[in-house]
């Protein structure tokens, strides 16, 4: 059944304002009324959005229009009608915003746009996504106390909801009523959740680690993948510091899924401390490290930027975009202010051994968006009292740097990436 035929008029009975608590032992909760009860729910977001302040119930009979315009009002659209048809209403919304009008009127040669003024491209492109997850998020799928999702031909959605959310709530009872609902979600984020689960099965396979198969690296939900093998081929291929060939200890700063300090590990490095504050990141970074047996050579510690000590190497592969991000999941490209990368160059003397040596892995995309200038970076580089001391680049492999149609794509295809060889002045 397509989405484009629903029955103009949609299934719904009252509406009620969402409710949102900050309290540690309370969730954000979105509420609805169902006939003559208000019903609740735990609210889930993936985007750190608060829950609609508005939410019809909505089936099968929903008009594809009616949900855009509902959606683009910011009114949740709670869905108790056929799951697979839930799909297909959030492909029509999605078709839709892309020929919505703004779009349409936008200039055709957009590569010019970006070469004319960088910095407004990349900001109209930011809010246009913005718009665009706003507005997607508004399809919303209850779950019940275990994950399952209790609506018409739903897939069993419950140990990949368990990897990202965490173990299901055995205190609370479910129930086969599709319309009592333990949390709701959107639907986008579900479906993102599904992604991961299969991308977390799957692994990405990495040459920088080695030959295949003992060479994939599988992120976790909400841990950046590390789909641009381009940056790991130099940190593989660089000389490593007379300090760490002496059998001196390496600093991973930021570790993500791992893949720095696993690298540096199947260089032979004995001793690797890798860092992250995040705990999803610290799980994911266990887990590959044991997958690919290097476990023994690095530590993880959790911690903000370095941990106690000095290293012969650190390394670091912070956010490139020194912008706030729009969702906690964005925090791995987006870094408002730069705070990550300045952080890692003001600490970098104070933790480096005598000879020792920071590699810092960075591409120059900031600068040709117009975000920041090569010489503040320069700038930041003499204030923590370091000085460059040598530096490797390489080019983009990734699709979208050969893509036209993107609206960033003069910066993405000319961008180039660098590990920088920094030491003190």
């Amino acid at each position: 059944m397509s989405a484009e035929s629903f029955n103009p008029s949609p299934t719904r009975s009252g509406a009620a304002t969402a409710v949102a608590a900050d309290t540690p032992d309370t969730a954000p909760v979105v509420a609805w009324q169902q006939g003559a009860t208000s019903q609740q729910a735990r609210w889930r977001s993936e985007r750190g959005s608060p829950p609609p302040a508005r939410v019809l119930v909505a089936d099968d009979t929903l008009a594809a229009n009616t949900a855009y315009q509902h959606a683009c009002e910011g009114t949740g659209l709670l869905w108790q009608g056929d799951f697979n048809n839930a799909r297909h209403l959030l492909q029509a919304l999605m078709r839709r915003l892309d020929r919505s009008p703004r779009r349409q009127d936008a200039p055709k040669n957009e590569g010019a746009v970006v070469s004319a003024d960088p910095a407004a491209a990349f900001n109209r492109h930011r809010q246009a996504q913005g718009q665009r997850a706003r507005v997607l998020s508004m399809l919303l799928i209850p779950l019940q106390s275990n994950y399952r999702i209790a609506l018409r031909r739903a897939p069993d959605l419950r140990l990949a909801c368990e990897q990202a959310w965490g173990p299901a709530d055995a205190q609370a009872p479910a129930t086969e009523d599709g319309r009592v609902a333990h949390s709701v979600a959107p639907l986008r984020d579900l479906l993102g959740i599904v992604s991961a689960f299969e991308w977390r099965k799957k692994g990405v396979p990495l040459p920088a680690l080695g030959p295949a198969p003992d060479n994939r690296i599988h992120p976790h939900y909400g841990v950046f993948s590390p789909v641009r093998g381009e940056y790991l081929d130099m940190v593989a291929q660089a000389p490593l510091p007379a300090a760490v060939q002496a059998g001196g200890v390496v600093f991973d700063i930021g570790t993500g899924t791992g893949v720095l300090a696993a690298v540096l590990a199947r260089r032979g490095v004995a001793q690797v401390v890798a860092t992250d504050l995040d705990a999803r990141a610290l799980a994911c970074a266990a887990d590959n490290l044991q997958r690919l047996g290097v476990q023994q050579q690095v530590q993880l510690k959790q911690a903000d930027l370095y941990p106690g000590g000095r290293a012969a190497l650190v390394v670091c592969n912070p956010p490139w975009l020194p912008v706030r991000p729009g969702s906690p999941l964005e925090r791995a490209v987006y870094d408002e202010g730069g705070r990550m990368l300045l952080g890692f160059l003001n600490g970098l003397a104070a933790h480096l051994v005598p000879d020792g040596e920071g590699w810092l892995i960075l591409s120059d995309l900031a600068e040709r968006l117009g975000l920041r200038t090569r010489q503040q970076l320069l700038d930041a580089v003499a204030a923590a009292g370091l000085q460059v001391l040598g530096r490797i680049d390489t080019w983009p492999t990734h699709r979208k740097a050969a893509d036209a149609s993107d609206p960033l794509h003069a910066a993405r295809s000319a961008e180039v990436t660098s590990l920088w060889r920094l030491g003190p002045a």
